[in-house]
């Protein structure tokens, strides 16, 4: 029985999803969330074999930084990103948060079906048109020198953070700012120094430079 977890700021949306998995022989939705904080609480009670993610969720975390956080909590649970988004940055920056699958909400059901027993089977799962699509991608940056899904794997406030922190601004500065808690501020700065693989604030003020991102109000 695979046990899954859906997560979807849409109740609706919720609904529907529950209402198709639960109807289909060796699957069970075990529970439901609609943010990020709710779906990494949920995952840590229930233990699900696969969390089924939105990406946009505008409360709370959103899907991909849930995403990189569950894979460090829970790393037997298999994340499987549900969206709309057909596009190659989210795809890129699901693949670095660590989720096993990406599939489109327009998928026929028969499709998402497979990629949930895909994923929880351990393997990875991607919608057709998005291989080619990613191969091609990545071609092309190692071609230029750049690094495949680097920066491009951080969150828009986790982008902010690091502009802020390698201007020289400090966690409680940053935090009265972007009216969020110091602990938050931490929080992201020790996820996108990880994804990174930056070790130093020396470390991260070099990597902004070299984005372009070191620019003051």
């Amino acid at each position: 029985m695979v046990r899954i977890l859906v997560v979807d700021d849409h109740a609706i949306v919720r609904s529907g999803l529950m209402m198709l998995l639960n109807g289909r022989q060796g699957m069970e939705v075990v529970g439901e969330a609609a943010d990020g904080d709710e779906a990494i609480a949920q995952a840590q009670a229930l233990r699900p074999d696969v969390v089924l993610m939105d990406l946009s969720m505008p409360h709370g975390k959103d899907g991909l930084t849930a995403a990189t956080e569950l894979k460090r909590l829970l790393p037997d649970t298999a994340v499987l990103i549900l969206t709309m988004h057909d596009d190659e940055g989210y795809l890129f920056r699901a693949i670095q948060s660590g989720a096993s699958g990406y599939i489109l909400k327009s998928a026929p059901h028969e499709e998402l079906l497979g990629a949930i027993r895909h994923v929880a089977g351990g393997q990875a799962y991607l919608y057709p048109s998005a291989t080619k699509r990613l191969m091609s991608d990545y071609l092309d940056k190692l071609k230029n020198g750049e690094h495949a899904g680097t920066y491009e794997s951080l969150s828009d406030r986790e982008k902010e953070i690091l502009a802020k922190v390698a201007q020289g601004y400090s966690n409680k500065e940053i935090a009265e700012q972007l009216v969020i808690s110091v602990k938050t501020v931490e929080s992201h700065k020790s996820n996108l120094m990880e994804k990174l693989e930056l070790r130093t604030r020396p470390d991260l003020v070099k990597f902004a430079m070299k984005k372009g991102l070191l620019t003051f109000d």
